[in-house]
């Protein structure tokens, strides 16, 4: 059995640790770059420390019933924003990635947002349920929720591993190191996730294996923001590269269509300006048109 004492020493370490990737991604004035990442950093990093005062104070000047409340309220319903903003990491993750693509990233923004938007929808839908209290509806859709986050964020680290050659990236691009760390939460959070269904055991040895790999996530996070990322090299795809293909394919779809003068042009849709600049143009090529065009631009004026 693991002991309580060394669990609670590991949510000090991930605190400390998220304390410390929040400053490292600051100082390298990457926030503007990872605006979502900073916000999931800030929101951890006060919700850890606020559900750890509860706990030093339950049963010290703070009642334990109360204490309890206060850290169930705290937790979950911040847990609930931390998936929603791992998201909007994800979502910034695959822009940045497909930056020089634009039509693909058109077309895959697209796609994200409707599976987010279905997957948000599933996991409300899936929580509804007639014998359910507030506490356990939080719970259950919170959980969902997360689940699915995770499985989005697998499957971004997929397309990143494989598309970072081709998008002119390195393993030391910080786009790949903040995929990393998420890829590595997610794997242990689904987990977690699969363990406390059949476990609710606090401190079974996946939950504490679960905090060690958000302590790892935090100390990579560190590092990436840390060490200078080498630059973007441009990218040289041959005409037969199914990303260039794919990506004409995109834009052309994308492209508003053009539009054509049919029929006469009165001269009402010209501007003032356009009418005296037409004027004195004509002025100056009379006598080098014929009758024809002359007569039509006598007409304009």
């Amino acid at each position: 059995m693991i002991s309580s004492t060394f669990v609670h020493s590991l949510s000090y370490l991930e605190i400390a640790f998220c304390g410390v990737a929040l400053f490292a991604l600051l100082r390298s004035e990457s926030a503007k770059k990872f605006p979502s990442l900073v916000a999931l950093l800030g929101t951890k990093l006060v919700s850890g420390l606020a559900c750890l005062t509860f706990l030093a104070f339950s049963g010290r000047g703070l009642e334990r019933h109360l204490a309890y409340k206060l850290y169930f309220y705290t937790y979950w319903p911040s847990f609930a924003i931390e998936s929603i903003l791992s998201l909007l990491v994800v979502y910034s993750i695959f822009k940045l990635a497909m930056e020089p693509l634009k039509g693909l990233a058109t077309l895959g923004i697209l796609v994200f947002r409707w599976a987010a938007a279905i997957s948000v929808a599933m996991s409300i839908g899936m929580a509804v349920g007639p014998s359910y209290t507030s506490a356990t509806f939080l719970v259950t859709v919170v959980t969902h929720l997360q689940q699915t986050t995770s499985i989005l964020t697998l499957c971004l680290l997929l397309f990143v591993c494989f598309a970072i050659r081709p998008m002119g990236l390195t393993y030391k691009s910080r786009i790949f190191g903040v995929s990393l760390g998420l890829g590595v939460m997610a794997t242990f959070s689904l987990l977690t996730s699969a363990w406390m269904s059949n476990n609710s055991y606090l401190y079974s040895a996946l939950n504490v294996t679960n905090g060690i790999a958000v302590c790892l996530t935090f100390f990579v996070w560190s590092a990436y923001f840390t060490l200078p990322e080498p630059k973007r090299r441009m990218i040289l795809l041959p005409t037969t590269s199914p990303f260039l293909r794919w990506n004409q394919i995109s834009m052309a779809l994308g492209d508003d269509p053009g539009f054509v003068a049919v029929g006469g042009i009165p001269p009402e849709i010209f501007a003032p300006a356009e009418v005296e600049i037409m004027r004195r143009a004509s002025v100056k090529m009379t006598s080098s048109r014929p009758p024809v065009e002359s007569d039509l631009l006598s007409r304009l004026a």
